[in-house]
């Protein structure tokens, strides 16, 4: 009853800061992404697909144009981003840097989830850099991490996407002591993935996350990262 309660009772701004689009494994197009999350109620989405190191600038380029011309006609506040996924730990640092200068706002590294051959040490190389945002889907992540990913202000993610969030509660287990850089994120690919305030919760929820530290995680952390990206 009382994640029933929760979802009847409590709604939250949408903040979602990793979604994709057709520009890597998404069906959608950039803007038709945005314009969906802004009929779903968004407060802000990153529009963060796929990179190695040889479509950054592609991808990046095309992820500003539409984010800004989102950002010119509705009220959402758009986000062009990248998500670094299978890149070697070794150069996480130097690649995420590269993206920033090309005009990436946002960072997220594809963490270690158990689903996907994520090659060991790509939590720590994520956590360790500080051109790096989020952390996605870290899988077992340890507790030196947490503490590392705290200390330089990366935040750490609650996924929405299947597979990848058989591993939230021990997420959530590791980051209970700090609440302060965790986020719910869809992980969108489709429209059908994009967050409600209800379902939200119910994933925070489901990972083990009180009830009165939603507002922590659902609103007060996005809206911080939106300072920092600011």
């Amino acid at each position: 009853m009382l994640l029933i309660s929760a979802l009847c009772y409590c709604s939250y701004m949408v903040y979602d800061f990793h979604t994709h689009t057709c520009l890597s494994d998404g069906d959608l197009t950039p803007i038709e992404l945005i314009r969906r999350a802004v009929a779903q109620g968004y407060r802000a989405v990153a529009v963060t697909d796929h990179v190695g190191a040889g479509a950054l600038e592609r991808v990046i380029t095309e992820l500003k144009r539409d984010c800004a011309l989102a950002q010119s006609h509705w009220n959402i506040v758009a986000i062009p981003g990248v998500e670094l996924t299978h890149v070697p730990p070794g150069a996480i640092d130097e690649i995420a840097a590269r993206a920033r200068k090309l005009g990436a706002k946002l960072v997220v590294v594809h963490g270690e989830t158990i689903v996907e051959p994520v090659e060991k040490g790509t939590n720590m190389a994520a956590v360790c850099s500080l051109h790096v945002n989020i952390l996605a889907h870290p899988g077992f992540l340890t507790r030196e991490e947490t503490d590392i990913a705290i200390k330089n202000g990366i935040f750490i993610e609650i996924t929405a996407r299947k597979g990848h969030a058989l591993t939230n509660g021990h997420v959530a287990l590791m980051t209970k002591a700090c609440r302060t850089n965790v986020l719910v994120n869809s992980d969108t690919h489709t429209s059908e993935n994009l967050l409600t305030s209800e379902f939200a919760a119910a994933v925070a929820q489901g990972s083990g996350i009180a009830q009165d530290e939603l507002i922590q995680i659902l609103e007060l952390n996005p809206q911080n990262l939106l300072r920092k990206l600011s």
